[in-house]
């Protein structure tokens, strides 16, 4: 029998059993050594830093495009100049090797980022990663990462970095840390592949290597000791449901035929998955995140028309640059607090030919491919912001644009925003930070960004409502979108289609077919409705 359990937060669903094997830890620092040749210690900091950022080159390489675009973006946190001449002179100033100097210099960096909070904080823990690998390469001993006992096993971790997590190899059955939260990039990820992950899980780090687990990506539970019969059970249990889900197929409906848009998040033409009603948001961030110069006109056609002709419907957003997502070539100045600064569309105010040249990439792909192509701004505020967006999508042909609602702002003027646009798309995870002013990425506020919080909902319930006035879609792209519990209060609150990772489809269209319109609607009137007294 099973000898305890433990309780976290699932964050990716399904079911696994196995062997736990723990991340190595990080490499320890021996005693400074006495620099005898500063000429030698600069360059072996220079070639350990060019190791790192190539090593994530590779292994973006291999990646899914989501996955590139987190060992993009952290390549390019490697091969900043700054860090680079800050190592240089810790050793030529400070006397220090090649170790203490990267050691010295990415601490100053994460300290640096720490301060600023938000996002940026969030980017911190990044730099203890790359921090260990750059400092693994100056002395010489293997980078730490995943490791691979040779068998399917559960990766046990503290955290798991975004390198780790976009770089598993297919041995791992399951994820279980200690830290991390609902939408950290180690949920996200897991989400991507499938694959059933628990975070927040305390204890987990004191069960031995090679004790068999089974993890609940359902529930969050975590039982510890499990025997070779059960742990088969687990397993079995899993790949019969996977198989069930595998097979169902068609358009998302309610129990009693009420249709609802059941469509895909993507990054690039390669995350473009049968078993979808189109794609309900195409991240364009991809070309850009590794440019110290922005892609050519001819490079971003191809990029969209590989999309565009691989799918059905494709809504585009575009560049959503900003905050966690800091792009070279923009050259935007440091922000005390970038969260609430340049992002998204409002990269726009400073440097407006970044967006007309998207736009007219687009339409260019387009009209080559003559796919149905709707536009959608990330980070609307104002009216006038909706106006002006739409106006330039019209102008190149495109017919139909929109805007994300990220913000409360965005959500309180629905009505005045879809007289503006044709259709309004939700971004329930941006809107629930801003809505609870709660750091996504914090995993002691997660039952504040939990999307069925009755006020988020209630956001939710306006746009959706303000479409059906307009006659205009309305449709949900957050994380929100891909859970089976969240996704029928969606539909009841008048949402007209979700957009999720590809492996959620199946289980949304599972769920809304087991209720009725009405069932939803009054799901969503109960829990968007708290009860006086009632806490969070």
């Amino acid at each position: 029998m099973p000898e305890a359990t433990l309780k976290g937060l699932g964050v990716s669903r399904g079911r696994a059993a196995g062997p736990v094997v723990r991340m190595a830890a990080p490499p320890v620092l021996p005693a400074p050594r006495r620099v005898t040749d500063p000429g030698a210690e600069t360059a072996a900091a220079a070639e350990a830093l060019d190791a790192l950022a190539a090593d994530l080159g590779r292994r973006a390489a291999h990646a899914t495009a989501e996955g590139a675009e987190i060992l993009e973006a952290l390549a390019m946190m490697a091969a900043d100049p700054v860090l680079r001449e800050q190592a240089e002179a810790h050793v030529r100033d400070d006397g220090l090797d090649a170790a203490h100097a990267l050691d010295a210099a990415f601490t100053a960096h994460r300290e640096a980022l720490a301060a600023l909070g938000g996002y940026l904080a969030e980017r911190a823990a990044d730099l203890d990663d790359l921090r260990s690998r750059a400092v693994a390469a100056a002395l010489g001993v293997p980078m730490p990462g995943v490791p691979d006992p040779g068998h399917p096993f559960v990766l046990v971790a503290e955290d798991l970095s975004p390198a780790d997590t976009a770089g598993l190899g297919p041995r791992v059955l399951a994820l279980v840390t200690e830290r991390g939260g609902p939408t950290s990039h180690t949920a996200i990820l897991a989400r991507g592949r499938g694959l059933p992950a628990v975070v927040a899980c305390a204890g987990v780090l004191d069960v031995p290597d090679g004790t068999v687990i089974g993890v609940d990506g359902f529930t969050g539970e975590v039982t510890v000791g499990l025997t070779g019969e059960e742990s088969d059970r687990v397993q079995e249990s899993d790949r019969r449901e996977r198989a069930r889900l595998a097979a169902s197929t068609g358009p998302g409906r309610t129990a009693d035929g009420h249709p609802v848009r059941l469509l895909h998040n993507i990054g690039s033409a390669a995350d473009l998955r049968p078993g979808a009603e189109g794609v309900g948001l195409f991240r364009t961030e991809f070309l850009f995140l590794d440019r110290r110069q922005p892609p050519s006109h001819e490079e971003q056609v191809a990029a969209y028309a590989e999309v565009f002709a691989g799918a059905g419907p494709v809504t585009v957003r575009t560049l959503d640059a900003g905050t966690d997502k800091p792009l070279p070539f923009l050259g935007l100045p440091p922000e005390p607090n970038p969260a609430l600064g340049v992002r998204g569309l409002r990269v726009d105010r400073v440097l407006p030919g970044v967006l007309d040249a998207q736009l007219d990439a687009i339409a260019e792909a387009a009209r080559a491919t003559g796919a149905d192509v709707r536009v959608m701004a990330p980070m609307v505020t104002t009216v006038r912001e909706a106006a002006d967006f739409a106006r330039r999508v019209r102008e190149r042909g495109l017919a139909r644009a929109g805007v994300m609602v990220e913000v409360p702002a965005a959500a309180l003027q629905a009505d005045e925003l879809l007289a503006e646009v044709d259709f309004l798309s939700v971004g329930t995870n941006d809107l629930a930070q801003y809505t609870f002013a709660a750091d996504r990425q914090h995993p002691g506020l997660s039952d504040l960004l939990d999307p069925a919080q009755p006020a988020l909902l209630r956001l939710v319930g306006m746009c959706a409502e303000a479409g059906l006035r307009a006659g205009k879609p309305v449709g949900v792209c957050g994380e929100a979108a891909g859970d089976p519990a969240v996704a029928p209060l969606l539909v009841g609150l008048g949402v007209s289609s979700l957009s999720m990772a590809p492996v959620c489809v199946p289980v949304v269209r599972e769920a809304l077919a087991a209720l009725t319109l009405e069932e939803c609607r009054e799901r969503a009137r109960v829990l968007s409705r708290p009860a006086p007294g009632c806490g969070p």
